[in-house]
């Protein structure tokens, strides 16, 4: 199977263009095969965009760690013009994408290609934000939410979507044991939004 937490730039590409109206404005997203929920947002990211939005001002440096076509960072940058934004994806097509739709949408961010955070070379962030590739495994999900502790500043925040049915609460007791916190922002339909705020 050619999961989109892989390089699957052999499979046929079938491009489709999608738009997302999210507050007050539009955005255009170019989509296709092999890449996480290419028909359409899915409504884990809808909910994690709506509570960061709820939440208040983001400033600074801002992740999104399995960025994918690139909905939440493009999104946040829209709604938050001042951070600087950072996009990351282990599935080069999907960074392909999300850097043809940072450019559709007028915005500004860098996008890497990365396993986990190993093309970052020490950047810390005040926000890191994911919708983590639940199908990878439990490993990969906790990898990336232990391995954002580092790429944190003091009192940085990371935001998590989880499902309760695909792990929400051990993700909860693992970022608490990690963090020394954890907070649920916001339950809807089964999703979590976790956050966890570093503070050496």
């Amino acid at each position: 199977m050619n999961h989109y937490f892989t390089d699957n730039r052999h499979l046929t590409e079938n491009r489709k263009e999608i738009s997302f109206r999210f507050w007050c404005f539009n955005c255009r997203f170019i989509t296709d095969c092999g890449v996480f929920s290419k028909n359409a947002i899915d409504y884990g990211s809808r909910v994690l965009l709506d509570a960061i939005y709820h939440e208040g001002e983001l400033s600074g440096n801002v992740l999104d760690v399995g960025c994918g076509y690139g909905i939440i960072g493009i999104v946040l940058k829209k709604a938050f013009q001042d951070i600087t934004l950072t996009m990351i994806d282990v599935n080069p097509r999907a960074v392909q994408l999300a850097s043809e739709n940072v450019n559709h949408n007028q915005v500004e961010a860098e996008v890497l290609v990365s396993d986990t955070y190993t093309a970052l070379q020490g950047k810390v962030f005040r926000h890191i934000v994911s919708n983590p590739p639940i199908r990878a495994g439990k490993k990969v999900v906790y990898t990336i939410l232990e391995g954002a502790y580092q790429h944190l500043e003091n009192n940085g925040c990371l935001w998590v979507v989880i499902r309760k049915q695909q792990g929400a609460l051990s993700a909860k007791a693992k970022l608490e044991e990690v963090y020394g916190n954890c907070e649920i922002i916001k339950k809807d339909k089964g999703y979590y939004i976790l956050k966890s705020v570093k503070r050496d």
